[in-house]
């Protein structure tokens, strides 16, 4: 079952009289229960826009978007004590501590204050809960951001950045709070850049630029269809093989063990064959996929306007 659905989402921002800005351009998303789903895009690719959308805080110029079946529009309040979400930098209160400010929020969801002491601990923050907000790096705001949207032990999170100026124990923390969530049967859906965590943590991403989706799937998939990356080629020796390659047109590098064939209409057999004829007999000749960064780099520059790519 998907717990969120985007069906040809369209948000347009008007700036002055004339000018409109199309941030979200025709988007469709399913995000199955129990994943954890990424939202990958460069800045402006309309990442945030949909889970402002999602969570009520715009409205979409046209399309639909839904929660736990419920319509994030006119529904939105039917569901929401279900939904926890931190999208764009959290504000607190600065002279609140994050305990008090905790608690103020579990006041309006009557939520028990032993859920406190809990989040708090779950996001790393019991050791400093009694300090007051001013002296929190950003981290720690995003920590204590984390620590509100997980105060309803929602069945949907939705996250815009959340590993946002954590250090790297840091990031592992929410790491590995994110997959636990999801193994617990949460829906996580997390915006983000940084494809190393991505790639740890989600099931399955969605690739955005310039308001559309241009691959979505599991990380296979979505690797996939930047197509083979080349042919990796060991054999001995290194140099004899390249020489031999190249003099039938073949273009490799030279790699520390191995043989990189780029990407071409040539395959394994045909570079067996050809180091074969010249008493050369390759060990291990394999297909390279595209990694996750050369699929988003790939995907997301073919779609720049000429004049940008």
């Amino acid at each position: 079952m998907n717990v969120i659905e985007v069906t040809q989402l369209r948000k347009e921002y008007r700036r002055g009289r004339r000018r409109r800005i199309l941030a979200v351009d025709g988007l469709d998303l399913s995000v199955p229960r129990g994943s954890v789903f990424g939202l990958l895009g460069p800045n402006g690719s309309g990442k945030t826009t949909t889970l402002r959308c999602l969570i009520g805080l715009a409205s979409p110029t046209s399309g639909a978007c839904s929660i736990l079946g419920a319509d994030c529009g006119s529904e939105l309040p039917r569901v929401i004590r279900r939904v926890g979400s931190v999208v764009e930098a959290p504000s607190f209160l600065e002279s609140f501590s994050a305990r008090r400010t905790l608690q103020l929020l579990g006041g309006l969801y009557e939520i028990e204050p032993r859920r406190v002491e809990d989040v708090l601990e779950r996001v790393g923050l019991a050791e400093r809960a009694g300090d007051p907000v001013r002296a929190y790096s950003f981290g720690m705001r995003q920590r204590l951001g984390l620590a509100a949207a997980l105060l309803k032990d929602p069945e949907v999170l939705i996250l815009d950045e959340p590993t946002n100026g954590l250090d790297p124990a840091g990031i592992v923390q929410v790491r590995d709070l994110l997959r636990g969530l999801a193994d617990q049967g949460c829906t996580v859906l997390v915006a983000g850049h940084v494809l190393p965590e991505i790639e740890q943590v989600c099931d399955a991403v969605a690739i955005l630029s310039v308001g559309r989706a241009v691959a979505s799937g599991s990380l296979d998939e979505v690797r996939a269809r930047a197509g083979v990356g080349g042919l990796l080629v060991r054999a001995e020796p290194l140099e004899r093989a390249r020489a031999v390659l190249a003099a039938a047109g073949v273009a490799c590098t030279l790699g520390p063990d191995h043989l990189l064939v780029r990407k071409s209409a040539i395959d394994g057999a045909n570079v067996s064959r050809i180091l074969a004829e010249a008493g050369l007999y390759p060990a291990e000749i394999r297909p390279v996929r595209a990694s996750l960064e050369e699929a988003f780099l790939g995907l997301t520059r073919a779609e720049l306007p000429e004049e940008l790519a």
